[in-house]
């Protein structure tokens, strides 16, 4: 790899003032040690691009490495302020453009091959840059810088200039790019939109406009595009208002009005991925979703590529190519490719077609005709592909993947795509040099790929990818293997003797805890691991061993930092654990040896469970003053620490002169400013000379680790990239090998000069340390050669592993269990060895040989255990036999108290956390039952109950009421007040009215218009409800027709919601009243049911009883108290609560005992029933008792018997009828009360159907007034929407006229800068012309032959123009810039091609050389003026369309305030018509009404008229009908005369003719003038002419003095025009001035408002208005009416005179 000298590295002087700069010091030979780059390797797919048609470039790190396609060789160009941002490349002009990433990043611009700084852009970007581009022709840089800014800018890089620049906030971009055939184009994408920006000049100035593109759908389609803020028309609705945009809806007023949108409206676009421009100005857009978009950069017309439909075979053959692909994928076991939905994340144009790719891994070629194209495969990578760059002269194409290989591919050949990059995509994680340490590396990134490093050029030798997460790496010194440590705990080997095909030969998995460190010592002997949890690990680290684990060591805190210094003469190593300590900012040592009987007797050093003995490694520790985050030993008990609080390194002596007086704390004995912040670690050289100090700002510095004196340092990564993750010295000390935490760059550093000592002392250590390993380092070889490679999967192993063993604790041994049925152990771990850590298998094998040691003892305990329970079950038995008093407790059968304690403890606190639990669900729910009564109960002054009927399922519920706030009361009394004012005010009004109305009208009108009064103000319809008929009170409501202001609807609802509080509250009164009613008619069922059941207890009868009750809903407090008949569990009882119940039931027994025993009840039972006295009740239940000889047969009666049994059977007859009369008297009455029950509950359910009525009507007239309430917001929310509409136009028309203003202001300067620039190209033109002229001048002493064939060459050009020059240079896209620079460059060219001309070969013969000289000088100057001429004139003509444009946007911009102000105009109508064409509410009566057509008449030109009004109308006109029918009876009498003397005169007007006509026979036909002149004049036709010609004369005269009158109109027309347009411009500034007054008007307006000090007069006026109004429209009908009546009188005249014409 060739590394860019000077373009990248710091010379030695810079190095030491950073040095001093830093504060640190030199030594004596700082001038002689100096880094530099030996080679650079890494990867970034975020950016790649040609440099020239054979170099590609890239970003890695804070390098960019430049790649040459042809011999693989790599060079660097450093960043020296840190990690390259933004990157950008432009292969015509072989310039590269990258920023930084520090704060306010810079912009630099380098140059190829020579890699020398061209500029440097300083921008107004705070934190970063992200996105360059370079435009395809001309010094022109695009840049987007990101947050806070977000901003464009477009450079000039020569000069050095942003030439403009734009402010995007919040919006991110993706890609960004130049017109390749119009630099003045740029593409801007981000993730979901896309965006032209063309670029606009005006000579000079330059001036960026945002044109964004509306792309399709995610589905593919073009969504109509709908105009929300401006509509396109105004729909109205009589009802609902005016239709109005979403966003006054919405109630928006500034700039979110404008781009307001509704999700509804929203609809998700594709998603831009990659783009390419075309020949044609026009951009291939690749989406996510699959699509292809072509879209003009001009029109911004977006349209998708289709793909043509194959023929029917060769459909049939690309299924079968399908098939035969996807079964070929299945065989190899890779995730199948879906071809058709597929997503295009890479594009690259060229004149054959299109270049697309995607995560498929495939690329393909678009052949497209038109918007259809036809779609091939070129190459399958296999690899989800990111990029696609073609080289300059597109002959190449870069194909570039994610997971860090590049391909090329050749169109031309249309052959396989050849690799020529295969790095990796994940960072770098650690590198180590391979022994001997001079020739190769190996490095391994996160992802688990292993790489080897040829280390004179950095070539990659070969490649395994372990595919796994590795967390460490370190390579051995004494055989070529490479340990790999990964997440999981295991640990890889690999055999490296053939750098070409490295291989896993071996894999240990330690334990569950991942590897975060690996360590060999210098001899090679051990490899130490530090894990997590404070665990080292042994092991052999020769292959000889099959790197077997010797054991472990684990410590008491977490393990930082670990180092090895080994001793080769004494034959042991020491390992320095540094410890962090939590309780202390204090760091530990912990040092202990390792011997090499390790290796050869290690079961003698180790414990069962394969932990070292304390005694074998001699454990020591040290505790220090500082934390620490790193620290290395050297030999002599000096160790170096990088102290983590503050940036320094200590320096300590491990001896006990450097105690604290705490004996255990040791001292730093120097502290060294490192001048690095953030964490960082210590590095020392093999042969501990050097020290390596490396951090999170990315500087390496190299110390002296004698004088702690800086040698050197180089900033090879940076912070923005997280800084240095690893760095490692060769053995040599020739080589140091860097790698960065995030930003994937694995540098490799050699020393540029150094002291000659420090490289033979480092050169002797490593001979040295050879000769000692080569023997052991060859025979280790041989062994790892023979090793088999291992065959296995790492994802299947690592799910073979149980996830329970990993959260085993792997040093616990008290997981076995003790079966009682089989007397084995068995030991949780149930896994096979293999899939088992070595942890694992250790304590295994300890568990096993434990059973195996003492299985006879658990046999036998097992035994006794048996037994003893055997005989305490004997004990329990015999121990129930036995007497209470002899008896013992249970516990004393407890062989093991303490372990029953325990338990019942346990079961004591289960039961408690188990209380506790339920205590706080508890409680919750109490919380929860107390908010929603308090919300929904205690808030109610009147509570929700229910009335229900007795016989029906029917039911009446009252209004539940919350008690009104004290602000709706304050409201409430303040407009009452305001109605109160109003309505006394209205009073005199209307007395003052009626005292001047008494002297027009006359006491029956006024009467008349009073009644009128009276009977519309009680007319419920005008009203629109009937809550005066159910407790409200109207009269306080104001008129519907007099609602116009915001404030009176505001007034309206709150009486409104008052009328309806008080309907609810009349209702409740009456629905009191029946639940009173009702629990009296319970009370006397009760009271009935008694008698009836005394009834039927003296009937003995079982007849249930009907007895109403009150339910749940009637009585909703029950729901508040819980009964005990609810509880369906048992209740729990405390020991107090059970003793006290127990009491309780032992006095009720004593009791009822007591009672029972009460000797003189008894008597009275057993004497006279219980009894004292016999009731008339009682009758039913007597009885006579039979004579005591009843039982002797009859015959032997004697006579006084048989007298008592005659006596006897009549008391019983008599008794008899007795209870049968009284029974019917019983039954009589238990009727009469069940009808009365029944009567009574009838006639309260009746009493609850009118109660369900009322209810009824009244949620009726609830309705009406809500249904008002509904109009009456709707009315102030339209309102609201009206006026955020009139706010939002006025926001928006603030920002054209700013705009209008702008727009003027660079109309004015464009002008300006023309009619400069005018006067500049006419003296221009001027020149050229003079130049032209003066040439014969010039050689007026040539002779005229030689000075014609000069004057021809003088008009002699090349034939390649200067277009044609441009065109040359532009390669596949034909236009050039049209830069100043450009054409510099062209005329450079042209006057390259003047040479020719100007050559001695072309000069005539016979001309002097001299003059020939001239001759050139002169024609070049004519041809450098006439280009100048062409340039000028192109200038001027983009100007001028500048400016013609800037004219457009000021005539839209006009068009649009206009637009503005119409709309504005119409809202202000519409609120005037919103506050006059109100909804006014009427209650009609129901009815038929009958039409003669389908059709409903429209009424939108109708009016209301009072129905008294018609009446009275209508008996004027009955009155007036019969009048003209009295006199129509009148005048048919008088006109049977007038019809008798019209025959008369008739007869004798005939007569009169007759006379006449005879006279008119008798007389002789009369002679006209002109037949008098035709018979006396001699010439007729003459003197006939000679008129016609007078005639002809005066008409010409005529038609002249026409024309002038026209004339003279036409200029008087011009002349008002000409006054016209000036009084248009005096009203346009009058209409200025009058917005401004209004402006003032307004604001005096609200000042007055706010003020409020003549708001009761305001009102006044108002209603003075009002009332005037009212009778101007009085006075109008009246007048209205007399013209009608007038109209009506002359019509019955015309009538009467038609109908009766003799009256």
């Amino acid at each position: 790899m060739e590394v860019a000298g000077e373009a990248w590295s710091v010379g030695p002087a810079s190095e030491e003032l950073r040095a001093e700069a830093l504060g640190g010091r030199r030594c004596s030979s700082a001038e002689e040690a100096a880094l530099e780059v030996s080679w650079v390797q890494g990867f970034s797919n975020k950016n790649f691009g040609f440099i020239n048609n054979q170099t590609v470039c890239y970003p890695c790190g804070n390098y960019i490495l430049f790649l040459d396609i042809e011999t693989k060789k790599t060079s660097a160009l450093h960043s020296q302020t840190g990690q390259v941002g933004a990157f950008a490349v432009n292969g015509n002009s072989q310039v590269l453009a990258f920023s930084d990433r520090k704060l306010n990043p810079i912009i630099y611009i380098y140059n190829f091959p020579e890699l020398n700084k061209q500029t440097e852009l300083k921008g107004n970007a705070q934190l970063d840059y992200t996105l360059l581009a370079f435009s395809f022709t001309g010094p022109y840089l695009a840049s987007y810088s990101s947050i806070p800014e977000f901003v464009l800018s477009v450079w000039n890089w020569q000069e050095n200039v942003i030439l403009c620049s734009e402010s995007q906030p919040g919006v991110a971009a993706t890609s960004l790019s130049f017109n390749p055939m119009n630099w003045q184009q740029l593409c801007f994408v981000n993730e979901s939109s896309v965006t032209f920006w063309h670029i606009e000049k005006n000579n000079d100035e330059h001036h960026l406009k945002q044109n964004p593109v509306k792309l399709h759908d995610g589905q593919g389609s073009v969504s109509p595009h709908k105009e929300l803020f401006f509509p396109v028309s105004h729909s109205e609705d009589s009802y609902y208002g005016p239709d109005l945009p979403v966003s006054a809806i919405a109630g928006l007023v500034g700039d979110e009005a404008e781009t307001f949108m509704p999700r509804n409206y929203i609809r998700p676009s594709v998603h831009p991925t990659a783009h390419c421009w075309t020949t044609t100005s026009e951009i291939y857009m690749g989406c996510k979703e699959g699509y292809v978009l072509a879209i003009s950069a001009e029109s911004r017309s977006v349209s998708a590529l289709q793909q043509k439909p194959l023929p029917e075979h060769m459909r049939k053959m690309s299924d079968v190519v399908s098939y035969v692909r996807r079964e070929v994928q299945k065989k190899k076991g890779s995730k199948l490719k879906d071809l058709e939905n597929r997503g295009i994340f890479a594009m690259a144009f060229c004149n054959k077609g299109l270049y697309a790719a995607g995560s498929e891994g495939m690329l393909f070629f678009y052949d497209i005709n038109g918007l259809q194209y036809e779609m091939k495969i070129c190459a399958d990578i296999l690899q989800p592909i990111s990029s696609l760059i073609f080289s300059p002269d597109y002959t190449t194409l870069l194909v570039v993947t994610d997971q860090g290989t590049v391909y090329t591919y050749k169109p031309a050949h249309s052959g396989e795509a050849v690799k020529l990059l295969d790095a990796c995509s994940s960072c770098f994680l650690a590198a180590d040099f391979l022994t001997p340490g001079d020739k190769y590396c190996v490095s391994v990134t996160i992802s688990g790929e292993v790489q080897v490093w040829f280390l004179e050029d950095g070539t990659c030798l070969s490649k395994l990818n372990l595919d796994i997460e590795a967390t460490a790496m370190a390579c051995c010194p004494s055989s070529s293997s490479v340990a790999v440590g990964t997440k999981m705990g295991q640990i890889y080997f690999l055999d490296v003797t053939k750098v070409e095909a490295p291989r896993v030969v071996h894999r240990i998995f330690l334990s569950k805890f991942p590897v975060l460190s690996l360590h060999y010592d210098q001899s090679g002997q051990f490899l130490i691991t530090r894990t997590t949890e404070g665990y080292i690990f042994i092991l052999d680290a020769r292959p000889s061993k099959l790197f077997q684990v010797l054991g472990y060591v684990v410590l008491a805190d977490e393990v930082l930092d670990l180092s090895v210094v080994s001793d080769l003469k004494n034959d042991f190593v020491e390992v320095v654990a540094l410890l962090n300590i939590a309780e202390v900012q204090r760091a530990r040592l912990e040092i202990f040896c390792l011997s090499s009987a390790l290796t050869t007797d290690n079961e003698k050093y180790v414990n069962e469970q394969g932990m070292l003995n304390a005694s074998a490694i001699k454990k020591e520790q040290y505790d220090l003053d500082y934390p620490l985050s790193s620290a290395v030993r050297l030999k002599d008990n000096i160790v170096y620490g990088y102290c983590n609080c503050a940036p320094f390194i200590c320096k300590y002596h491990l001896s006990e002169e450097n105690m604290l007086e705490d004996p255990s704390v040791f001292l730093s004995e120097k502290r060294t400013p490192s001048n690095q912040f953030g964490s960082g670690f210590l590095c020392l050289s093999p042969n501990s000379r050097w020290l390596a100090s490396a951090a999170k700002d990315g500087v390496l510095f190299i110390y002296h680790s004698l004088t702690m004196d800086i040698l050197a340092q180089k900033h090879c990564h940076s912070y923005q990239g997280g800084g240095i993750r690893s760095m490692v010295f060769s053995l040599d000390g020739k080589f140091i090998l860097v790698n960065g935490e995030n930003d994937g760059a694995l540098v490799c550093l050699k020393w540029k000069k150094i002291n000659k000592i420090e490289v033979k002392e480092a050169a002797f250590h490593w001979q040295s340390l050879l000769a000692v390993l080569n023997k052991s380092t060859l025979n280790e070889n041989v062994v790892l050669k023979s090793m088999a490679e291992c065959q296995f999967d790492p994802e299947s192993t690592l799910e073979s592993i149980p996830e329970e063993k990993y959260k085993e604790a792997p040093l616990k041994s008290s997981n076995v269990e003790v079966t009682e049925e089989g007397g084995n152990i068995t030991s949780s771990y149930s896994a096979s060895s293999n899939d088992m850590t070595w942890m694992g298998q250790k304590i295994q094998k300890v568990i096993r040989e434990e059973t195996q040691r003492f299985a006879n003892q658990k046999k036998e305990l097992q035994m006794g255990i048996k037994k003893l329970r055997k005989t305490i079950q004997k004990m329990m038995h015999e121990n129930e036999q036995v007497p209470d008093i002899e008896k013992l407790e249970q516990q004393e059968f407890n062989l093991d108290a303490e372990e029953q304690e325990r338990a019942q403890a346990e079961a004591e606190q289960e039961v408690a956390r188990v209380r506790k639990e339920i205590e706080m669900e508890n409680l919750a729910n109490r919380y929860l039952q107390d908010v929603i009564k308090r919300e929904c109960w205690d808030a109610m002054c009147v509570k929700g109950r229910a009335v229900k009927c007795f016989h029906m399922a029917h039911e009446v519920k009252n209004y539940s009421l919350k008690k009104r706030s004290k602000e709706e009361l304050e409201t409430l009394e303040k407009v009452l007040q305001l109605k109160k004012i109003a309505t006394a005010d209205l009073k005199v009004q209307k007395n003052n009215v009626e005292i001047e109305s008494e002297t027009i009208l006359s006491k029956e009108e006024g009467e008349k218009a009073e009644e009128a009064m009276a009977d519309g103000s009680a007319s419920y319809c005008l009203v629109g409800s009937l809550s005066s008929q159910y407790g409200g009170d109207t009269s306080i409501l104001d008129h519907q027709w007099d609602l116009h202001t915001r404030e009176q609807k505001v007034n309206q609802i709150v009486l409104l919601k008052d009328i309806i509080y008080k309907v609810k509250i009349a209702f409740n009164k009456e629905f009191d009243i029946v639940a009173r009613q009702k629990e009296q008619e319970i009370a006397r069922v009760k009271e009935r049911n008694l008698r009836i059941r005394e009834i039927l207890a003296q009937l003995d009868l079982q007849v249930e009883v009907w007895e109403p009750a009150l339910t749940n809903d009637e009585i909703p407090e029950r729901a508040l108290t819980v009964q005990d008949s609810e509880i369906t569990v048992e209740k729990y009882l405390t020991q107090q609560e059970r003793e006290k119940a127990e009491m309780l039931a032992k006095l009720e027994m004593e009791r009822r005992l007591a009672a029972m025993d009460n000797e003189r009840l008894r008597a009275l039972n057993d004497m006279m029933g219980g009894v004292l006295e016999v009731k008339k009740e009682d009758i039913l239940k007597m009885d006579i008792p039979p004579p005591s000889f009843i039982s002797k047969p009859e015959h032997v009666w004697n006579d006084e018997e048989k007298k008592i049994f005659r006596e006897h059977e009549k008391k019983v007859k008599e008794l008899k009828e007795e209870k049968e009369n009284y029974r019917r008297a019983l039954e009589n009455e238990l009727e009469k009360l069940e009808a009365s029950i029944q009567e009574t509950t009838k006639n309260f359910d009746e009493t609850v159907c009118r109660l369900s009525e009322r209810k009824v009507k009244s949620e009726m007239v609830i309705y009406q007034e809500e249904l008002k309430i509904v109009n009456l917001v709707y009315a102030l929310l339209l309102d609201e929407e009206l006026d955020a509409r009139e706010a939002g136009l006025h926001n928006f028309l603030m920002k054209k006229e700013k705009e209008k203003v702008k727009t003027a202001r660079t109309i004015l300067t464009a002008k300006n800068k023309i009619e400069a620039y005018t006067d500049i190209y006419e003296n221009a033109v001027a020149e050229e012309k003079n130049l032209e002229h003066g040439f014969t001048k010039e050689f007026a002493g040539v002779p005229p032959d030689l000075l014609e064939e000069l004057f021809q060459l003088y008009k002699r050009r090349p034939k390649t123009t200067m277009t044609e020059m441009l065109l040359d240079r532009a390669g596949l896209y034909g236009d050039c810039s049209g830069s100043a620079e450009d054409y510099k460059h062209a005329l450079g060219l042209l006057m390259k091609a003047m040479d020719e001309l100007d050559s001695r070969e072309h000069m005539p013969n016979g001309l002097d050389l001299s003059i020939w000289e001239r001759f050139c000088l002169a024609r070049r100057s004519k041809m450098e003026s006439e280009e100048l001429v062409k340039w000028k004139a192109l200038t001027l003509a983009e100007m001028e369309a500048f400016l013609q444009r800037r004219t457009d946007d000021n005539e839209k911009i006009k068009s649009e305030i206009e637009d503005i102000f119409q709309e504005l105009t119409w809202l202000k109508e519409e609120k005037i018509k919103l506050r006059l064409n109100l909804t006014v509410q009427f209650l009609l009566k129901q009815g038929q009404v009958e039409l003669e057509s389908t059709e409903i008449p429209d009424y939108t030109d109708a009016i209301l008229i009072n129905k008294a009004v018609i009446e009275e109308l209508n008996c004027s006109i009955m009155a007036q009908a019969e009048k003209k029918i009295a006199s129509m009876v009148e005048y048919k009498d008088f006109f049977k005369g007038i019809f008798q003397l019209e025959w008369e005169h008739k007869k004798m007007r005939m007569q009169i003719e007759d006379l006449k006509q005879k006279a008119r026979d008798i007389v002789t036909l009369p002679i006209s003038k002109d037949r008098q002149l035709f018979l006396t004049v001699l010439n007729y036709d003459s003197h006939i002419a000679h008129r016609i010609s007078v005639m002809e004369q005066s008409l010409g005269i005529m038609d002249e003095l026409h024309k002038k009158n026209v004339k003279n109109r036409q200029k008087k027309i011009k002349e008002l025009e000409k006054c016209i347009s000036l009084k248009e411009q005096e009203n346009y500034e009058l209409s200025l001035e009058l917005k401004e007054m209004l402006v003032s008007v307004s604001e005096r307006r609200h000042i007055f408002e706010a003020a409020d000090t003549q708001h009761v007069s305001e009102k006044i006026a108002k209603q003075r208005y009002r009332e005037i109004l009212k009778q101007k429209h009085l006075r109008g009908l009246v007048k209205e009416q007399e013209e009608q009546f007038e109209i009506l009188q002359a019509e019955a005249e015309r009538l009467r005179s038609g109908t009766f014409p003799v009256l």
